[in-house]
C-alpha cells in the first residue's frame, strides 16, 4: 500500500509538471529565451526523477514501448553523435539539450499519462490556454499594441495579433495545434452540451486567433487541416448534415471576414507581385538547399544554419535570418538527409499508429455510440499534426520550444490508445528496468549540469546589459566567460566594447586594442564561421597602424561573408587606411548597391574630396 501510495504521488506529480510546462511554455514568449527555457528544463528534470522513482516503487512496472519511441531513440543517439563531432560545440549542445528535453518528454507522456483523465485535463488545459490567448491578441490587434507583455515586439509585427508570442506566425502555429482538439470533442467526444458549447466558444476564438495573426501560412494551413479533418468526419460519421452545415458556415464566415477587412486583402496582395508569387522566404532556402548539398548526409551541424549563413548569403539578403523559415530545409541544411529520415520514419509510424487505434476503438463501439473522448483525441492528434507539417512549408514552428512540446505531447497521447495492442509492453523486467534507469539518470546529470551553468551565464549576461558603466559591463562579460567557455559570441561582445573605448582614442587606448584583438582571437577559435571576429581584428590592427597585419584579416572577413554590405563596407575602410582611395571607393559602391547604409554614404563623400584634391594638386 506504502509504494502504490508513493506511485500514485508521482504519477500526479508528473502531470502537474507537464501541466506547468504546456501552459508556462506559451505565456512565456514560446519559451524561446533562455531564461524562460530553464524553466521548461528544471521542470523536465523533475519529470525524469518522479519517473525514475515509479520505475523502482511500483510493484508491477511495465514500459509502453509502441513502435514510434524507436526512432526517438535512434534520433537522441544520432544527435548525440553529431554534438560530439560539431564544428561549433556550444551552438550544437544548445541544439541537444532541446532534443534530450522533447524525447524525456514524449516518452515520460507515453509512459506516465495514459489515463483518459489525465488526457482530458490536458486537452481542457490548452483550449482554454488558446483561447485566452486568442482574447490577448485580439486586443493587441483592436490598439495596435506594441507590447507583448511588458516587451517591446518588433515593429513589423505591431498591427498583427501575436498573442504571447513575439511572431504571429507562432501564435498561428501554437492556435492550429489546439483547434483540431477542440472541434473533435465537440463533433466526436462523450461530453456534455454545456461543454460542447463552451468549447464551440473557444474554438470561435482560436479561428479568430489564427485570423488576426495576419499569418498567410497559418490561414493556409488551418484551411488544408480543417478540409482534410471535415473530409473524414463525414467519411466515418452519422450526423453528415451536422459537420457540413458547421463547415459551410466557418467557411463563409472566412471568406466574409478576410474579404471585408483592408489589412487581409493588402496581406495577400502583397505576396503577388507581377503575377509572381514574391516572398522574402525564399531567399533563405537557397543557402539551405546549398548547405544541405554540401553536406548531404548529416548537415552542417545542430543549431549551425545560422552561423554558417553568412558563406552563403544572396546579394538580396543583408539581415540575419536565424532560420530558414521551411522546417523542413532547416533540418536537411542541420542534420542531413539521415536526420529528415528518421523524422519521416517518426511521422509514418505516427500515422500507421493513430489508423491503428482508430480501427480498434471503432471495433469497440461499432454496436453502440460512434462518438469516444478517446476516438476524438486520436483524430485530433492526426490533424494537430498535419496543421504543423503543412506550416512548417512557410515557418519554424519547431524551433519555438512551446509549439515543439506541445506537438510532441499531443502525439504521445494520441499514441498512449495503443498500449491495448500486444507487444507493444516490455514486461517487468530487471534489464528494462536498468537501461531506462541510466537513460533517465544520464538525462538528469547532463541537464542538471549545463542548465546549472547556463543560470550562472546568463546571469553575468544580463549584469553586464544592465551595467550603467563599462568597466562593469566588461567585469560581467568576463565572469560570463570563465562560467561558459564556449560562448564565443561574449567574446565578440568583449572585443566590441573594448575597440569601442579605443576608437575614442584616450590614454591607453592601444592597450585597450590589444586587449579586443586578444578577445577577438578567441572567438575566433571557437567560431572560425563567423566574419565578424577577423573583421574585428582588422579593425584593431589598422587602428593601431599595422594595416599590413589587418589585411588578411579583413580578407578573411571577406570570404566568410562576400555578399555582405557590411563587411564590404570594412574593406573599403581599410583601404582608406591604406592611402588606397581609388580601390576603396570601388568598394563603397559595391556596399552601396547591396544595401544604403551611411558609411559607405559618408566614406564615398570623403574619397571624392581627396581625389578631387589631389587632381588640382597634380595640375
Amino acid at each position: 500500500m506504502h509504494s502504490e501510495r508513493i506511485d500514485r504521488w508521482c504519477e500526479r506529480g508528473i502531470l502537474g509538471l507537464f501541466l506547468f510546462i504546456l501552459v508556462f511554455s506559451p505565456l512565456a514568449i514560446g519559451a524561446v529565451r533562455s531564461f524562460e527555457f530553464v524553466y521548461v528544463q528544471a521542470a523536465t528534470i523533475l519529470i525524469a526523477v518522479l519517473w525514475l522513482v515509479r520505475c523502482w516503487t511500483k510493484p508491477v512496472f511495465e514500459i509502453f514501448w509502441p513502435p514510434i519511441c524507436w526512432p526517438v531513440l535512434a534520433f537522441v543517439l544520432y544527435a548525440l553523435n553529431r554534438y560530439l563531432s560539431a564544428d561549433l560545440e556550444y551552438v550544437a549542445r544548445l541544439e541537444f539539450i532541446r532534443i534530450c528535453i522533447y524525447a524525456v518528454l514524449f516518452l515520460a507522456a507515453v509512459n506516465n499519462l495514459q489515463r483518459q483523465e489525465y488526457i482530458q485535463i490536458i486537452a481542457w488545459t490548452l483550449l482554454g490556454l488558446a483561447a485566452a490567448i486568442s482574447i490577448y491578441a485580439l486586443y493587441q490587434f483592436g490598439t495596435n499594441s506594441p507590447y507583448v507583455w511588458h516587451f517591446e515586439k518588433p515593429a513589423q509585427y505591431i498591427h498583427r495579433g501575436s498573442g504571447t508570442y513575439f511572431n504571429p506566425n507562432h501564435l498561428a502555429g501554437f492556435l492550429e495545434l489546439v483547434l483540431p482538439i477542440g472541434l473533435a470533442m465537440v463533433l466526436m467526444g462523450r461530453i456534455s452540451h454545456v461543454a460542447k458549447i463552451i468549447i464551440s466558444y473557444a474554438c470561435v476564438l482560436i479561428l479568430v486567433g489564427i485570423g488576426i495573426s495576419l499569418s498567410r501560412g497559418g490561414w493556409i494551413a488551418t484551411g488544408l487541416t480543417l478540409g482534410c479533418f471535415f473530409i473524414a468526419l463525414l467519411v466515418q460519421s452519422r450526423s453528415r448534415w451536422i459537420i457540413i452545415s458547421v463547415l459551410l458556415v466557418s467557411f463563409g464566415i472566412s471568406v466574409f471576414y478576410l474579404g471585408s477587412n483592408l489589412q487581409f486583402r493588402n496581406r495577400f496582395q502583397r505576396t503577388f507581385v507581377e503575377g509572381k508569387v514574391e516572398d522574402s522566404r525564399f531567399d533563405y532556402w537557397k543557402p539551405a538547399v546549398a548547405m544541405w548539398k554540401d553536406h548531404y548526409w548529416t548537415g552542417i551541424g545542430p543549431g549551425h544554419f545560422d552561423q554558417r549563413f553568412p558563406q552563403y548569403r544572396p546579394r538580396a539578403v543583408q539581415a540575419r535570418p536565424k532560420y530558414a523559415h521551411n522546417d523542413y530545409l532547416n533540418t536537411l541544411a542541420d542534420w542531413g538527409t539521415t536526420g529528415l529520415g528518421i523524422i519521416v520514419i517518426f511521422c509514418v509510424l505516427f500515422y500507421i499508429g493513430t489508423f491503428q487505434a482508430t480501427r480498434y476503438l471503432r471495433r469497440k463501439t461499432e454496436s453502440g455510440d460512434r462518438k469516444s473522448n478517446r476516438s476524438a483525441f486520436v483524430l485530433a492528434g492526426a490533424f494537430s499534426v498535419l496543421a504543423l507539417l503543412f506550416h512548417s512549408v512557410t515557418d519554424f514552428n519547431m524551433h519555438i520550444p512551446a509549439n515543439a512540446i506541445i506537438l510532441f505531447v499531443v502525439i504521445a497521447l494520441a499514441s498512449t490508445q495503443l498500449r491495448y495492442s500486444e507487444g507493444m509492453w516490455i514486461g517487468n523486467r530487471i534489464t528494462a528496468k536498468l537501461m531506462l534507469t541510466l537513460f533517465l539518470l544520464g538525462a538528469i546529470g547532463f541537464l542538471s549540469f549545463y542548465g546549472a551553468r547556463k543560470v550562472q551565464e546568463d546571469y553575468w549576461l544580463r549584469r553586464a546589459a544592465n551595467s550603467k558603466t563599462i568597466a562593469d559591463q566588461l567585469s560581467n562579460c568576463k565572469r560570463a566567460v570563465e562560467v561558459e567557455p564556449r560562448n564565443f559570441e561574449t567574446m565578440n561582445t568583449l572585443g566590441d566594447i573594448l575597440r569601442g573605448v579605443s576608437f575614442q582614442g584616450d590614454d591607453g587606448y592601444a592597450k585597450q586594442a590589444e586587449e579586443a584583438l586578444g578577445w577577438y582571437q578567441r572567438a575566433m577559435a571557437l567560431n572560425p564561421f563567423n566574419p565578424y571576429n577577423p573583421l574585428g581584428c582588422g579593425m584593431c590592427l589598422d587602428w593601431l597602424g599595422r594595416t599590413k597585419e589587418g589585411a588578411p584579416y579583413f580578407a578573411k572577413a571577406l570570404a566568410l561573408d562576400p555578399n555582405s554590405y557590411f563587411t564590404v563596407s570594412y574593406q573599403g575602410w581599410h583601404l582608406v587606411n591604406t592611402g588606397d582611395y581609388a580601390a576603396a571607393q570601388k568598394w563603397f559602391e559595391q556596399s552601396l548597391g547591396l544595401y544604403y547604409n551611411s558609411l559607405a554614404v559618408d566614406y564615398l563623400e570623403i574619397i571624392r574630396q581627396k581625389l578631387a584634391n589631389s587632381v588640382a594638386e597634380k595640375r
